[in-house]
């Protein structure tokens, strides 16, 4: 793994670099082959507390947490606990995958589809309160990946290629707590 380690409002100590990678680096005991990423921290001080981002971009996942302690040193130990929670969850979900396969009729499909009429409104907005702007590669999978993927990053919503037609999907969290998937043409 690659690190790249930025502070705000901190200057990043090498016990700090070193101790950050050493707790990073238990995250290859869960793959098979050694993790090519760049890692990404993002450390930041408050005047009274800490916040310890850590995005890894790996070839079928995204792992992404954050958490903030008044302590950096006992941040850092929180996020990666949660960074192993989520590899676990992912790694199970993918291990029993292909045993439900086998479970199920292969006629039957995964995808839930969203299925309301498309309202045409017009509403004037002012587009100049976009703060960020961010740019990713679509990885292909099927619904299910992206759903897990979606529900690990703790986000309302995903883009995804679908492995099968190749084509830009987004898969969402409905109000009733059931998925949607929106399909591009």
């Amino acid at each position: 793994m690659r690190f790249n380690i930025r502070g705000e409002n901190l200057q990043v100590t090498e016990a700090l670099r070193e101790y950050i990678m050493k707790k990073v680096d238990k995250l290859e005991k869960y793959f098979d082959e050694p993790i090519s990423a760049e890692v990404q921290v993002r450390l930041k001080v408050y005047e009274k507390s800490t916040k310890v981002e850590i995005t890894i971009p790996i070839r079928t996942l995204l792992l992404r947490a954050e958490e903030q302690h008044d302590n950096m040193y006992a941040a850092i130990d929180l996020i990666v606990d949660k960074l192993e929670r989520q590899v676990r969850k992912y790694k199970t979900k993918m291990n029993r995958k292909p045993r439900q396969e086998k479970a199920q009729n292969k006629t039957s499909t995964h995808s839930v589809l969203l299925l309301e009429p498309e309202i045409d409104t017009e509403i004037e907005e002012e587009y100049n309160h976009i703060v960020r702007t961010k740019r990713f590669n679509l990885k292909p999978m099927d619904v299910e990946e992206a759903i897990l993927q979606m529900n690990l990053l703790g986000h309302e919503f995903f883009v995804f290629t679908d492995a099968e037609t190749e084509e830009t999907n987004i898969v969402y969290q409905r109000n009733d707590g059931k998925y949607g998937v929106i399909e591009t043409a």
